[in-house]
Parts: C-alpha cells; structure tokens; sequence
C-alpha cells in the first residue's frame, strides 16, 4: 500500500511539474498585445509614452517597437537611437524588437519593391505579429508605416486595430497628420479598425490639454523607474541610469509654452485610453477625408472609425506618475 501511495503522489508531482500554469496563462492572455510605432525623436512625449507603456507590463504586452521619421526628428537613425535609449533604461534593449519603419513618406515609397531599401523589416515585422494572434497598433507619428503593411498585405487590416494619435479633426493641421496625408487617407478608406485620437491644438477637448508642468516634472520624476544596467548617454549628451531623471532632462531641452510653463503628453494618453477606456470619450462616425487640407464628410460612407476627445487630464496624468514610481 506503502508502495502505492507513493506512486501516487509521484504521479500528482509530475503532473503539477508539467502542467503549465492554466491561471498564469489566461493572465497572460488578458494583456493588451500592441506593437508602439512612433517618431521617437521628434520632441518628448513619444518617450514618455514608451516609458508609460514599458511601466505597465501587467496591462500591456509590448511585442515590437516600429519608428518612423518625421520632418522634426531628423533621419529614421535618430528615432531608432531614441527609441533604445529608453529600451535601454528599462533594461528591455534586446528583449523588446525595435526595428526602422518609414524614412520616406507612403507616397514616396509607391511600390513594393521600394520597401526592400525602405521600412520593409518594420512593415514585414507588423504583419508577422498580426498573424500571430490579436494585435493593437499604437501608431503616434506619421502612418506610413502601416499604410505600406497594408497595401502589402490586404488582409492584414482584418487582424489589427489600429490606435492613432493624430489629427486636429474636425480641424485641419496637426503634426503627424501633415508629416504624411496620403497614408491617412489611404488607412481611412481602408477597412481597418481605426482609432482616431484627437490633439485639437489649443482645445481643452483634445490631447493637448493634457500639459505636464515643467515644476511637476522636477518634483515627481527624479530618480523614478528601474536602475539602468549601464549609464545611458541622452539625447542632449548627459548620462542617466533611470528614466525619471532623463525625463527632467528632456523637459530642461525643449520649448515650454504657458504660465507656469508645460508641455503636452500627447502620446501618453493613446496609450492610456486603452488601459482605461473612462480618461476620455469616444464617438463613432462615418469616415471623413482629408481633400485640399480640409476635413470633408461623408455622412453616407458606411465605413466607420473612432474619434477619442475630452479626456481626463488628472486621472491620466495622476495615473502616470503613479506607474513611474510603482512601475509593474
């Protein structure tokens, strides 16, 4: 009997050794999978949304990184070297992909076979994930990149929703919006899923009354995030070995607008209406298009996306300073 009972167990200890964790998994399965695709170099909240979503892994499975290069940036090399410095100061260089998009704009790069010299690995890696299961691409700079994903392969705005930052719609102008108008417009009459997340300059309804004040900055951040294996040399030529304290450095290199003097997380609320829909409203409408620079109606297009205005500025900010210092 003696013998039996221990076979028994030996039997049940096998079986817990080998059986993957079932509850482990499913909360696997529950993370939001998203590839970040961006214009890392342009000015700073590209950053700290790469940080934001790197701090909150328990809600995000970060499977790639894609840049793009737009006109402030410089060259798609420099949005790359921006993009790994923060990779860098999480300790994720190499464990996350980070691969160059666009360097041209969707127009430029007419064909296919104009994607072998430019942003073919990004556009190939975009459609690689997608295959792989359900897939959320939060694009914040210029569209190319996707727009060249899908001309490749038709199918693959069935299997990706896309999140955008971008546009001053119903508005003409924005940034990432004019860096590349044809890719807009080819995405918007496209079928995939589309998530429009306005910036509405100047407007307390879009992205851009989301302000981070600069004394905010140089309060909350010093010292914040993981401690970087390696001193990491910065944009501005300073080292660092956490992001909060590079986060300060960025905000002391750039334009502040405003009394007391700020400056937009734009990039950081993408990311952060998808982990709590509720920091801001959302509307569903007939796809417009862009014509002469003038957002034109199309009241009868069936084809529907998603425009995102009136967010919660103090629960999306309160939220990110709260995920740099208990960052998952």
């Amino acid at each position: 009997m003696k013998r039996i009972y221990l076979a028994v167990f030996a039997l049940f200890l096998f079986q817990q050794c080998s059986t993957p964790n079932k509850e482990s998994n499913q909360n696997e399965d529950k993370r939001i999978r998203v590839i970040f695709d961006t214009d890392a170099n342009n000015e700073l909240d590209d950053q700290h949304a790469l940080a934001y979503l790197l701090s909150n892994t328990d809600i995000f499975n970060l499977v790639g990184i894609t840049v793009n290069a737009t006109y402030n940036g410089g060259e798609i090399q420099g949005h790359y070297d921006e993009a790994e410095r923060i990779l860098q100061l999480y300790n994720m260089n190499g464990k996350i992909p980070l691969l160059k998009g666009a360097n041209a704009d969707f127009e430029e790069i007419s064909t296919i076979d104009s994607l072998k010299s430019d942003g073919s690995e990004a556009v190939d890696f975009l459609i690689e994930k997608a295959n792989e299961g359900p897939l959320t691409v939060i694009a914040v700079g210029k569209l190319s990149t996707v727009a060249l994903a899908v001309k490749k392969d038709s199918s693959f705005a069935q299997k990706v929703n896309l999140v955008w930052l971008g546009s001053n719609y119903p508005e003409p102008g924005e940034y990432n919006q004019d860096n590349d108008t044809t890719s807009m417009n080819y995405l918007l009459n496209s079928s995939i899923p589309f998530e429009m997340v306005t910036v509405r300059y100047g407007k307390p309804s879009g992205t851009d009354a989301v302000k981070a004040l600069q004394s905010e900055i140089h309060q909350k951040m010093p010292g914040l995030g993981p401690t970087a294996a390696k001193p990491v040399t910065g944009r501005h030529g300073n080292t660092f070995t956490n992001f909060g304290d590079y986060s300060i450095d960025l905000f002391d290199h750039i334009d502040l607008h405003g009394n007391p003097p700020s400056r937009p997380l734009f990039d950081m609320v993408a990311v952060a209406i998808l982990k709590d829909p509720s920091w801001g409203e959302k509307k569903e409408i007939p796809a417009p298009v862009l014509i002469d620079n003038k957002w034109v109606e199309r009241p009868e297009n069936g084809r529907k996306i998603i425009v995102w205005e009136n967010f919660d500025k103090e629960g999306l900010l309160n939220d990110f300073y709260d995920r740099m210092k208990n960052y998952k």
